[in-house]
C-alpha cells in the first residue's frame, strides 16, 4: 500500500457499504453503514440509550437472528449465517446485498401501530405513529422471525430462507416476504383505529 491511498474496508471482506443509499428520509440517521469488516462491536454500543443506531444494520440483524432459541448466544454461527445468506442475494439479485439489506428494512418497517387507551374503564385502540427506531427494531424482529419459521422443519437452510425473506421484503411482496405482511396487517389495524 502506497502512502496517501486509502485502505478500502468492506463488509466480510466483499461488499462496500460506502454506495449504499437510505431512501426512507426519517430513516437516515438510525440506520449506520460505517464501514466494518466484521459487524461484531462486543456490545459496545448496548451501554446508552439509542447507541444501537451507531451499530452496523448487518450486526442489528446479527442480533435478532441471536434471538431465536436456536442461535442463543452464538454470533460466529449468526455471521456466517447472514454471509451466506448475503451471497445468496448477491447471486440472485446481482446487486449490493447490503442495499437489499436496507431496502428491506424500509419496506418492512410499520409506519403506524396502535396503543391501547384505558377512558373511564373503556379500553379502545388508538392509532399513533411509529419512532424511527421502533420501526427499525420491527421490521429486524419480522425478518429474523421470517427467516427462522421459515427453516423450522424445512429442508431449506435459514440462510436460504433468510436470503427469501430479504429478497422479497426489499421488492415488497407480500405474498412471499412475512415481515411485509405483518407491517400491511399492522398499519391495516392501525387505520382502522383511526
Amino acid at each position: 500500500m502506497k502512502k496517501g491511498e486509502k485502505l478500502e474496508i468492506k463488509l466480510f471482506g466483499k461488499w462496500d457499504s460506502t454506495s449504499v443509499t437510505v431512501k426512507d428520509p426519517s430513516l437516515k440517521s438510525h440506520i449506520s453503514l460505517n464501514p466494518v469488516l466484521i459487524p461484531h462491536t462486543a456490545g459496545r454500543n448496548s451501554k446508552k440509550m439509542f447507541d444501537k443506531n451507531k451499530m452496523h444494520v448487518v450486526e442489528r440483524l446479527a442480533n435478532k437472528l441471536m434471538a431465536t432459541q436456536v442461535n442463543t448466544g452464538k454470533k460466529n454461527e449468526v455471521l456466517s449465517i447472514i454471509e451466506e445468506a448475503l451471497t445468496i442475494v448477491e447471486n440472485r439479485t446481482k446487486e449490493n446485498p447490503i442495499q437489499v439489506v436496507v431496502d428491506a428494512l424500509e419496506n418492512s418497517g410499520p409506519r403506524e401501530e396502535t396503543t391501547r387507551i384505558s377512558y373511564g374503564g373503556i379500553a379502545f385502540l388508538q392509532s399513533v405513529d411509529v419512532s424511527p427506531s421502533r420501526r427499525l427494531d420491527t421490521a429486524f424482529r419480522n425478518i429474523s422471525l421470517g427467516a427462522s419459521q421459515g427453516a423450522h422443519k424445512s429442508k431449506k437452510s435459514i440462510a436460504q430462507c433468510l436470503a427469501d425473506e430479504l429478497v422479497a421484503a426489499s421488492k415488497a411482496d407480500m405474498q412471499k416476504s412475512f415481515a411485509v405482511k405483518k407491517k400491511e396487517e399492522k398499519e391495516r389495524v392501525a387505520q382502522s383505529a383511526r
